[in-house]
């Protein structure tokens, strides 16, 4: 595939992008306290693991844009107009986990944000979705969250909002 040049300009500041962000990232972990926990694994650890492959991911993205463009590269359904219901729906999702993160705790907004993208998602390839089918996601939002929420508090020690007072929920 031909790539024109402001194609390629693009596609190169995609790339830098990526990698900039990356930068950052790194930049933030150097400022967190290594401090190991359980296992020699301390709070930085996952900030450094998601610069690193976000690092990798740019330069990988650098290369193909220079040697001839991304390739392979279907647009995504509804590139020629912008679907403004779908993305309504996420955003309210991450939104509504921003405000409700110290009232609700963390697994039940995340949860709750997670359902809300995955309607949004569903919507913006016209697919239905039912109630039981909300509820599902809902479940599989807390199923995604809880590991997660045990994870940073328990093994990593990173204090976030719970429900209760106990640490488990």
């Amino acid at each position: 595939m031909q790539n024109s040049s402001r194609s390629t300009t693009l596609q190169t500041l995609i790339a830098l992008g990526a990698l900039g962000v990356a930068g950052v990232l790194a930049w933030g972990a150097v400022q967190i306290p290594s401090a190991a926990g359980y296992s020699g694994v301390g709070p930085a650890f996952l900030p450094w693991l998601v610069a690193s492959v976000l690092a990798l991911c740019g330069v990988l993205l650098l290369l193909q844009a220079r040697r001839g463009g991304f390739r392979d590269v279907e647009p995504p359904s509804g590139a020629d107009r912008g679907d403004w219901r779908s993305f309504a729906w996420l955003a309210a999702g991450l939104l509504l986990n921003a405000t409700l993160i110290e009232h609700a705790g963390f697994i039940l907004s995340c949860a709750l944000c997670y359902a809300l993208a995955v309607r949004g998602l569903r919507l913006s390839e016209g697919q239905a979705t039912p109630l039981p089918r909300m509820v599902q996601d809902l479940l599989t939002g807390v199923v995604i969250a809880a590991p997660v929420y045990w994870l940073f508090t328990q093994v990593l020690a990173v204090n976030l909002p719970g429900l209760t007072s106990t640490g488990w929920f």
